[in-house]
């Protein structure tokens, strides 16, 4: 799966949300299903529908367990998202370690600011 299918699956707030709730564990349809509806106040189709387009797009697998069926993480296509985003990390890194000089800066500033009123 190319990352711009991953992301068009991650873009929907609901399916976000469901692969949150998966990633404490697996759970039941019906859990997953009682906490979307409440929180997103939709239809018990509408979070079926999205728990399809998690499976069929390998984000979520299903298993069943007598009655209940139960959905777990699939870590793959998240692997997939990660790798892409791996590229722009270095733009994070550069941005973290230039506001972290500038905090040190800052403190150095304080503390000479303070020695001098101390002095007067």
């Amino acid at each position: 799966m190319g990352c711009v299918h991953a992301f068009d699956v991650l873009g929907d707030p609901v399916r976000r949300r469901i692969l949150e709730l998966l990633a404490s564990g697996e759970q039941a349809s019906g859990e997953v299903s009682a906490v979307i509806r409440g929180e997103f106040g939709i239809s018990q189709p509408a979070v079926s529908q999205h728990l399809k387009v998690l499976r069929e797009s390998g984000f979520a697998s299903v298993r069943a367990d007598g009655t209940r069926r139960l959905y777990a993480v699939e870590t793959e296509p998240l692997r997939e998202v990660d790798a892409w985003l791996e590229r722009f990390r270095g733009f994070w890194d550069q941005r973290l370690d230039a506001l972290g000089t500038e905090l040190a800066r800052g403190k150095r500033e304080r503390r000479t600011q303070g020695e001098v009123s101390e002095d007067e």
